[in-house]
Protein backbone atom coordinates (compact mmCIF):
# COMPACT_ATOMS: atom_id res chain seq x y z
CA UNK A 1 0.00 0.00 0.00
CA UNK A 2 1.18 3.30 -1.12
CA UNK A 3 1.75 6.17 1.74
CA UNK A 4 -0.76 8.16 0.03
CA UNK A 5 -3.58 5.44 -0.19
CA UNK A 6 -2.59 4.90 3.80
CA UNK A 7 -3.07 8.23 4.65
CA UNK A 8 -6.82 8.68 3.36
CA UNK A 9 -7.50 4.89 4.65
CA UNK A 10 -10.00 4.26 7.03
CA UNK A 11 -7.79 2.71 9.94
CA UNK A 12 -5.13 5.94 9.99
CA UNK A 13 -8.11 8.44 9.50
CA UNK A 14 -9.42 6.96 13.21
CA UNK A 15 -6.20 6.49 14.58
CA UNK A 16 -5.73 10.39 13.95
CA UNK A 17 -8.72 10.90 15.42
CA UNK A 18 -8.35 9.00 18.70
CA UNK A 19 -4.97 11.24 19.12
CA UNK A 20 -7.08 14.72 18.96
CA UNK A 21 -9.20 13.47 21.11
CA UNK A 22 -6.49 12.07 23.20
CA UNK A 23 -5.14 15.66 23.31
CA UNK A 24 -8.15 17.59 23.65
CA UNK A 25 -9.18 14.96 27.18
CA UNK A 26 -5.58 16.12 28.11
CA UNK A 27 -5.66 19.71 27.50
CA UNK A 28 -9.02 20.01 29.04
CA UNK A 29 -7.78 18.32 32.03
CA UNK A 30 -4.41 20.09 32.55
CA UNK A 31 -6.75 23.25 32.39
CA UNK A 32 -8.92 21.77 34.88
CA UNK A 33 -5.48 21.25 37.04
CA UNK A 34 -4.52 24.17 36.82
CA UNK A 35 -7.72 26.61 37.74
CA UNK A 36 -8.46 24.60 40.99
CA UNK A 37 -4.29 24.62 42.06
CA UNK A 38 -4.32 28.33 41.60
CA UNK A 39 -7.77 29.26 42.97
CA UNK A 40 -8.35 30.57 39.57
CA UNK A 41 -12.31 31.06 40.73
CA UNK A 42 -11.74 32.15 43.69
CA UNK A 43 -11.62 35.85 44.60
CA UNK A 44 -11.82 37.81 47.96
CA UNK A 45 -12.84 41.56 47.94
CA UNK A 46 -10.11 43.43 50.28
CA UNK A 47 -12.03 45.50 52.94
CA UNK A 48 -11.82 49.11 54.11
CA UNK A 49 -9.29 48.87 56.58
CA UNK A 50 -8.99 52.74 57.10
CA UNK A 51 -8.81 53.96 60.46
CA UNK A 52 -8.56 50.62 61.84
CA UNK A 53 -6.48 49.44 64.53
CA UNK A 54 -4.46 46.54 64.55
CA UNK A 55 -6.01 43.80 66.36
CA UNK A 56 -9.17 44.67 64.14
CA UNK A 57 -7.22 44.50 60.87
CA UNK A 58 -5.86 41.02 61.99
CA UNK A 59 -9.41 39.85 63.09
CA UNK A 60 -10.78 40.84 59.94
CA UNK A 61 -7.79 39.30 57.89
CA UNK A 62 -8.04 36.49 59.29
CA UNK A 63 -11.97 35.53 58.84
CA UNK A 64 -11.08 36.24 55.09
CA UNK A 65 -8.00 34.40 55.23
CA UNK A 66 -5.50 36.96 54.14
CA UNK A 67 -2.06 38.39 55.54
CA UNK A 68 -0.55 41.64 56.03
CA UNK A 69 2.49 43.31 56.59
CA UNK A 70 3.34 46.59 58.08
CA UNK A 71 5.24 49.36 55.53
CA UNK A 72 6.04 52.46 57.53
CA UNK A 73 4.74 55.04 59.48
CA UNK A 74 3.04 58.02 57.43
CA UNK A 75 3.45 61.60 59.06
CA UNK A 76 1.03 62.04 62.02
CA UNK A 77 -2.08 62.55 60.68
CA UNK A 78 -4.17 64.18 63.41
CA UNK A 79 -7.81 63.01 61.01
CA UNK A 80 -6.71 59.65 62.16
CA UNK A 81 -7.01 57.40 65.63
CA UNK A 82 -3.12 57.14 66.99
CA UNK A 83 -1.79 53.76 65.73
CA UNK A 84 -4.53 53.24 62.68
CA UNK A 85 -4.51 52.25 59.47
CA UNK A 86 -3.71 55.31 57.05
CA UNK A 87 -3.22 53.87 53.87
CA UNK A 88 -3.33 50.51 52.26
CA UNK A 89 -2.35 48.31 48.97
CA UNK A 90 -4.24 46.76 47.40
CA UNK A 91 -7.04 49.42 47.81
CA UNK A 92 -10.55 48.56 49.55
CA UNK A 93 -13.11 46.69 46.77
CA UNK A 94 -9.56 45.22 44.85
CA UNK A 95 -10.19 41.37 44.59
CA UNK A 96 -7.05 38.81 45.52
CA UNK A 97 -6.47 35.41 46.11
CA UNK A 98 -6.54 34.09 49.62
CA UNK A 99 -3.40 34.20 51.80
CA UNK A 100 -2.57 37.15 49.72
CA UNK A 101 -0.58 39.84 51.84
CA UNK A 102 -2.29 43.50 52.47
CA UNK A 103 0.56 46.29 52.88
CA UNK A 104 -0.33 48.90 55.71
CA UNK A 105 0.80 52.22 56.27
CA UNK A 106 -0.14 53.06 59.94
CA UNK A 107 -0.43 56.53 61.46
CA UNK A 108 2.24 57.23 63.82
CA UNK A 109 1.60 58.43 67.84
CA UNK A 110 2.05 61.87 67.67
CA UNK A 111 4.17 64.55 65.31
CA UNK A 112 7.51 63.98 64.76
CA UNK A 113 10.08 66.55 66.70
CA UNK A 114 11.84 69.12 65.01
CA UNK A 115 15.41 70.72 65.82
CA UNK A 116 15.13 74.62 66.25
CA UNK A 117 17.27 76.11 63.81
CA UNK A 118 20.06 79.12 65.46
CA UNK A 119 17.71 82.25 64.47
CA UNK A 120 18.66 84.97 66.66
CA UNK A 121 19.43 88.45 65.40
CA UNK A 122 17.72 87.46 62.25
CA UNK A 123 15.03 89.46 61.08
CA UNK A 124 11.37 88.59 62.07
CA UNK A 125 10.86 88.42 58.18
CA UNK A 126 13.48 85.31 57.55
CA UNK A 127 12.25 83.80 61.25
CA UNK A 128 8.61 84.14 60.33
CA UNK A 129 8.97 82.07 57.27
CA UNK A 130 11.41 79.97 58.30
CA UNK A 131 9.58 78.49 61.28
CA UNK A 132 6.39 78.05 59.55
CA UNK A 133 8.50 75.46 56.55
CA UNK A 134 9.44 73.41 59.43
CA UNK A 135 5.77 72.70 60.58
CA UNK A 136 6.09 75.56 63.88
CA UNK A 137 3.39 77.80 64.41
CA UNK A 138 3.84 81.39 64.96
CA UNK A 139 2.60 83.24 68.41
CA UNK A 140 2.63 86.20 70.37
CA UNK A 141 5.07 88.72 69.23
CA UNK A 142 6.51 91.05 72.01
CA UNK A 143 9.30 93.51 71.76
CA UNK A 144 12.12 94.78 74.35
CA UNK A 145 14.67 97.60 73.37
CA UNK A 146 17.39 96.96 71.54
CA UNK A 147 18.78 98.70 68.65
CA UNK A 148 17.82 96.46 65.78
CA UNK A 149 14.37 96.60 65.05
CA UNK A 150 12.76 93.64 64.31
CA UNK A 151 15.74 91.49 65.15
CA UNK A 152 14.90 88.22 67.10
CA UNK A 153 16.41 88.27 70.55
CA UNK A 154 14.24 85.20 72.00
CA UNK A 155 12.33 82.19 70.89
CA UNK A 156 9.41 81.15 73.85
CA UNK A 157 7.60 78.05 73.88
CA UNK A 158 5.08 77.80 76.37
CA UNK A 159 7.17 80.60 78.07
CA UNK A 160 10.42 78.90 78.23
CA UNK A 161 13.80 80.24 76.63
CA UNK A 162 14.12 78.01 73.58
CA UNK A 163 17.72 77.51 72.77
CA UNK A 164 18.73 76.47 68.84
CA UNK A 165 19.08 72.69 68.70
CA UNK A 166 16.36 72.24 71.09
CA UNK A 167 13.96 69.84 69.69
CA UNK A 168 9.47 70.57 69.72
CA UNK A 169 6.89 68.65 68.33
CA UNK A 170 5.96 69.88 65.00
CA UNK A 171 2.98 72.81 64.88
CA UNK A 172 4.75 74.00 68.35
CA UNK A 173 3.41 77.83 68.57
CA UNK A 174 6.55 79.85 69.27
CA UNK A 175 6.86 83.22 70.74
CA UNK A 176 8.89 85.51 69.18
CA UNK A 177 10.61 88.25 71.42
CA UNK A 178 12.07 91.15 68.90
CA UNK A 179 14.06 94.39 69.21
CA UNK A 180 11.99 97.53 69.34
CA UNK A 181 14.62 99.71 67.27
CA UNK A 182 15.54 101.99 70.63
CA UNK A 183 18.88 103.16 70.36
CA UNK A 184 19.72 101.67 73.69
CA UNK A 185 19.46 98.08 74.97
CA UNK A 186 19.98 95.86 77.73
CA UNK A 187 20.80 93.03 78.57
CA UNK A 188 18.74 90.57 80.08
CA UNK A 189 18.00 91.23 83.72
CA UNK A 190 19.51 94.35 83.68
CA UNK A 191 17.60 96.82 85.82
CA UNK A 192 15.90 99.65 83.63
CA UNK A 193 17.76 102.98 84.37
CA UNK A 194 15.52 105.15 82.45
CA UNK A 195 11.87 107.81 83.80
CA UNK A 196 9.24 108.79 82.60
CA UNK A 197 8.43 111.84 83.48
CA UNK A 198 5.23 113.78 81.25
CA UNK A 199 5.29 111.36 79.20
CA UNK A 200 8.79 112.22 78.28
CA UNK A 201 11.78 109.46 78.44
CA UNK A 202 14.38 110.38 80.58
CA UNK A 203 17.79 108.44 81.83
CA UNK A 204 18.49 108.94 85.55
CA UNK A 205 22.05 110.21 84.53
CA UNK A 206 20.79 113.03 83.35
CA UNK A 207 19.10 113.77 86.67
CA UNK A 208 21.99 112.74 88.89
CA UNK A 209 24.36 115.17 86.54
CA UNK A 210 22.25 117.97 87.02
CA UNK A 211 22.55 117.75 91.07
Amino acid sequence: MSLFKFIFSKTFLIQLGLAVLALIIIAFLTLQWLDFSTNQDQRIEVPDLSRLSLNVVEDRLDELDLRFEILDSANFNPDYPKYSVIDQVPLPGKHVKENRKIYLTLNPSGFRKVEVPDLIRRTRRQVEPTLRSLGFEIGDVTFKPDIAKDAVLELRHKGKLVQPGDELMKTSVIDLVLGDGSDRYRLEGEEDDSLQVDGEQYDTEDFNDEF
